[in-house]
């Protein structure tokens, strides 16, 4: 019932360029359900008991002070603290669920689920709990924000073509002119627009994302060679010098570190 009655939502919602799902691909996260000391992703219910707001508070766990009206908390265990995704979020995600019809049948099957016995139901909120993510982070986009940052950035419909550039072929040898065009913007009014909404330059914030793939990479046992190569870096060496300078270790390094832990 939910899939079928949800279906011919997705068109209307849908984007015309998808801005998170390498995001979302690249940096994984696992929501499951915790206890409420634990919790920083929290359903909250009116005075009548039916749900009315997610609370979600990326960077703090157990920052919810309780107030009687929880009716579900789960915990969002993040893969690693260089999470883009984590760090763009203001430090509290406030979602009216009596605004969004959608979501709210979403947390009516996260709320049955929870309630009854069922076969494979810990599988199952797990999983409901990150699309439940998914639909605040679309909505985070859909609002923008105040402060500079990565959702400022894709929240602009210009800037997040550029971005989402960077994002799918991190290897490319990209230029500010090559970015501005992908953004439909003269250079000079890209360079503006990117600084003041994203508050670095273009080719810093690309710098970052190729780094924290490549410390992704390197975590899995890939050669340096290969992770320098893969996104853009002229040689190992200029590689190494990059990356030691953003994470204060080398890449074999970390590479080394990674594969002894396994």
């Amino acid at each position: 019932m939910f899939e079928n009655s949800n279906l011919s939502n997705l068109k209307a919602e849908s984007d015309p360029m998808d801005r998170i799902t390498t995001l979302m691909n690249r940096f994984h996260r696992h929501v499951h359900v915790a206890t409420l000391d634990g919790a920083d992703l929290v359903i909250l219910g009116d005075a009548n008991n039916q749900p009315a707001h997610i609370l979600f508070y990326p960077r703090s766990k157990g920052a919810h002070r309780p107030t009687g009206a929880e009716l579900w908390y789960a915990s969002v265990d993040w893969a690693g603290d260089n999470n883009p995704i984590r760090t763009a979020l203001p430090e509290v995600v406030d979602f009216d669920l009596t605004q969004d019809v959608q979501t709210q049948a979403l947390v009516s099957v996260i709320l049955q689920e929870s309630g009854q016995s069922r076969c494979g139901a810990q599988w199952v909120l797990n999983r409901l709990g990150d699309v439940l993510l998914v639909r605040l982070l679309r909505d985070q986009l859909q609002r923008g924000s105040t402060e500079p940052g990565l959702i400022a950035g894709l929240a602009d419909e210009r800037l997040s073509r550029a971005i989402v550039a960077m994002h799918d072929h991190p290897g490319k040898i990209w230029t500010n002119a090559d970015l501005a065009t992908e953004a439909g913007l003269s250079l000079s009014r890209f360079n503006e627009l990117f600084a003041r909404q994203v508050g670095e330059t273009p080719m810093s914030y690309l710098r970052r994302w190729r780094l924290a793939l490549a410390q992704q990479d390197l975590a899995q046992g890939h050669r340096v060679d290969s992770v320098a190569r893969r996104y853009g870096y002229s040689s190992p060496e200029a590689f190494s010098r990059a990356f030691k300078k953003s994470y204060g270790t080398t890449p074999i390094t970390m590479r080394v570190t990674s594969l002894a832990a396994e």
